[in-house]
């Protein structure tokens, strides 16, 4: 008998359209001329309502649901398969978790096309390396078993608190190479580009040449396409990159890290909002791979994740963190009070000034951490303190300085950049100002006149951001992130303006304190080389208290049990509602909240630049067990809204970073 023909293969295709109700494939005929080249997870056009639009295949079948005749696929633009099965597990449970749509997860995971980086073969490495010296993780408790199980391909979980003055990015690359070396791969997510050199000249020394690629968001298209492909190929099994590689289609999964999870740079600006650190951990769960949370600091929700059992701790012993610390001064104590009584509203007092001039004069560099930057980036009543604001659009009034020498530096908003030649305080009607916090700049020009015969650097986003200094005495003025890396570390750092960041209207103020205050820290030789850090704060404050002990954890523990009992998350999932107010009472009339849920507000949403119209928020808090429950009832309202074509958008983001 002749044999049957074939059956027409079926692509369920994830079509690009940003509408809510048609998250779901559509189904479409493979035309034979594609057939020889359609794979499960290349990209296709396809005709859709009517139009020409991109989309991916999701699977393919033999068989569907659809009545009628299927339309064919329009164009097959390449064969190359930039979706993998895990990756697509991972989008919809992505997608699921943040009430967002596979296809606004799937423009964050999948790169442009380039056609000419497909048409450039990948290349592999020659050979798999042997295991880590495990050296480099003596210094920790359970280090080395560590080590030891990601060569096994089991999956380890940890929480690691990196000591000061550590060579995190030659340890990140020895958790990498021992998975590599048990025949599995690795991803790496950091916060910014300046990190990522770092572990990326790490990975050139420790790891075989063609076993890592570097994903960056400020690579050329071609280029980050590239890096990509010998990903998605199975070419390169070690990726290291931003926040944008929390997606990356690493070959047989091992491990993931991130490295300081409390930055905000790892939230993601575009729907549906995810973090990386919550990304990687559904990663971990879905392909039960292992999973590492590394911070010289640690977050509540790591904390959490301790708690919970769902990781281990990797941290030293005191002893070890005696020895790798430098020593931490704070205001407060009655001796230096006694001898210094204007210490508290001095922005550089005696005790500061002093571990300055010994460092300098050991020809060690100095660290000046300043929590702003320019130049005097805010300004106040300097009668009543209030902040100033436009008469125009009520934007903060800054102050820039102007080229040239003596300059006239006038008031203007930084929302508007109206100038403000004249002031009156609404709530005093003071008409002088003053700094609220003075920038970068400005502190270098203080520093400066305190030591003439020292060289001041800034480290920046307005004046650029350095990498690394040399050793010899110098002054480093930086903002929190962009510290260089010091040739045989700091002599000495000056954390000042510490009110700025203790003072914050934030849930996480001290926490996010702490972290950068510890980053900063960390650079400092050890107290036994006379490394010394002097922070402008009461000695007596609970984060001041933990930078002095050095206990991460400690201050991490009891952030989890104050949330936990005014029910903020980690314990609990929050929802951001914004829009105007008719939007919003559109929204809320559809909603269908668990029972457990608990709505806050209407406040007013801080106007940004170029806002026009009335702008409101609320808030949702539901238990932690409850936040599928959240994000189902919220997919569901933004499907209804966008079946009836609401004229206003309602902006829905689970669990953000501020709730202010």
């Amino acid at each position: 008998m002749p044999s049957s023909p074939p059956a027409p293969l079926v692509a369920r295709v994830v079509v690009d359209v940003p509408l809510a109700h048609l998250d779901r494939p559509f189904d479409y005929a493979v035309p034979e001329k594609f057939a020889d080249i359609v794979q499960a997870g290349c990209r296709v056009r396809v005709r859709f309502h009517g139009r020409l639009v991109d989309g991916v295949i999701w699977e393919l079948g033999e068989s569907t649901d659809f009545a009628g005749s299927l339309q064919p696929l329009s164009h097959v633009p390449s064969g190359e398969p930039v979706l993998t099965p895990q990756v697509a597990r991972l989008v919809r449970t992505v997608a699921d978790r943040y009430a967002g749509t596979a296809g606004d997860v799937l423009r964050l995971a999948i790169p442009p096309r380039r056609a000419n980086a497909e048409k450039r073969e990948s290349p592999t490495p020659d050979a798999l390396p042997e295991p880590p010296d495990p050296a480099g993780f003596a210094r920790y408790t359970a280090g080395p078993a560590l080590l030891e199980a990601l060569a096994d391909g089991r999956p380890a979980r940890a929480v690691w608190t990196a000591l000061p003055g550590e060579d995190w990015p030659a340890r990140l690359v020895e958790l990498c190479r021992a998975t590599l070396s048990g025949r599995r791969g690795s991803l790496v997510v950091l916060p910014d580009g300046k990190d990522l050199d770092r572990l990326a000249a790490a990975a050139a020394e420790l790891l075989p040449a063609h076993s890592f690629t570097v994903l960056r968001a400020d690579d050329s298209p071609e280029k980050r396409y590239r890096s990509f492909l010998a990903a998605s190929r199975g070419a390169a099994q070690v990726v290291l990159g931003t926040r944008a590689a929390m997606f990356a289609p690493v070959r047989d999964l091992g491990l993931v890290v991130v490295w300081d999870d409390g930055d905000d740079l790892h939230a993601d600006e575009r729907a549906p909002y995810p973090h990386a650190r919550d990304v990687l951990i559904q990663r971990a769960w879905l392909d039960n791979c292992a999973a590492v949370v590394a911070a010289t600091a640690r977050t509540a929700e790591a904390a959490l994740l301790v708690e919970s059992g769902w990781a281990n701790e990797l941290v030293a012993d005191r002893a070890v963190l005696r020895a790798a610390a430098p020593r931490v001064q704070a205001l407060g104590d009655d001796f230096d009070l006694a001898r210094d009584p204007a210490a508290r509203s001095a922005r550089l007092p005696s005790v500061a000034h002093e571990a300055a001039r010994k460092a300098l004069a050991a020809d060690a560099p100095v660290l000046v951490q300043v929590p702003r930057r320019g130049y005097v980036p805010s300004l106040a009543c300097d009668r009543c303190r209030a902040p100033a604001r436009c008469a125009h659009c009520a934007g903060p009034l800054g102050i820039a300085p102007r080229p040239g020498p003596g300059g006239a530096r006038i008031p203007a908003c930084r929302w508007c950049a109206r100038p403000a030649a004249t002031f009156d305080c609404p709530h005093c009607h003071g008409t002088k100002l003053r700094a609220a916090v003075i920038g970068a700049a400005r502190t270098a020009e203080e520093l400066a006149r305190a030591f003439p015969g020292a060289p001041v650097r800034t480290s920046g986003s307005t004046s650029g951001v350095l990498a690394t200094v040399p050793g010899g005495a110098a002054v480093v003025v930086a903002t929190p992130g962009a510290e260089p890396v010091a040739e045989g570390g700091y002599g000495a750092a000056l954390l000042l303006d510490s009110w700025a960041l203790l003072g914050r209207a934030d849930l996480r103020a001290g926490e996010e304190s702490l972290r950068r205050w510890m980053n900063a820290a960390a650079l400092v030789r050890p107290a036994s080389a006379g490394g010394t850090v002097v922070v402008t704060a009461d000695g007596g404050h609970p984060v001041v208290q933990a930078l002095v002990r050095w206990d991460p954890a400690g201050l991490a523990a009891r952030e989890l049990a104050d949330r936990r009992e005014l029910g903020f998350p980690p314990v609990s999932r929050m929802a951001s509602l914004t829009g105007s107010p008719a939007a919003l009472a559109e929204f809320l009339e559809t909603l269908r909240l668990p029972d457990d849920a608990d709505l806050l507000g209407p406040v007013p949403e801080r106007p940004r630049p170029g806002q026009e119209g009335e702008r409101e928020r609320y808030l949702v808090r539901v238990p932690r067990a409850s936040g599928a429950a959240l994000a189902a009832a919220l997919t569901e309202v933004q499907g209804v809204r966008s079946a009836k074509k609401a004229p206003e958008h309602v902006r829905v983001q689970l669990d953000p970073l501020d709730l202010v």
